[in-house]
């Protein structure tokens, strides 16, 4: 059975994992919104069965020349599709935890299979 969680308690579960993030990081993370939705609506040219815990929308750090007109990154968590991998609110705690994380990492320009080979997936 998914877990449950109301959407204030998720977003203070988020809040806890942007906590997680070393000082010196947190500090270079800039110009980054961070949103939790409650479903990822999958884009025309996908598959309409996909599945996303989060997605980081930007340009990553590493990619960035000083763009003055770009608009601010955004990181979405999928609410929905977390609560329903999970059984428990630690399990819960934890996904949202991994998928900041993960995210996050991409705004640094760090890739999914580096993510993945460092358990970070």
């Amino acid at each position: 059975m998914p877990a449950e969680m109301s959407d204030d308690e998720f977003d203070a579960a988020v809040a806890d994992a942007l906590d997680l993030i070393p000082a010196e990081l947190a500090a270079r993370i800039e110009n980054v919104a961070i949103f939790a939705e409650e479903k990822y609506q999958p884009e025309p040219w996908e598959d309409p069965e996909t599945v996303l815990l989060g997605l980081y929308e930007g340009i990553p750090l590493t990619e960035r020349g000083g763009e003055p007109w770009a608009m601010p990154d955004r990181i979405i968590l999928y609410k929905e599709a977390i609560l329903e991998m999970c059984e428990t609110r630690q399990d819960v705690v934890d996904q949202v935890t991994i998928t900041v994380i993960h995210e996050v990492a991409h705004h640094f320009g760090i890739g999914d299979e580096t993510l993945h080979r460092l358990g970070w997936g």
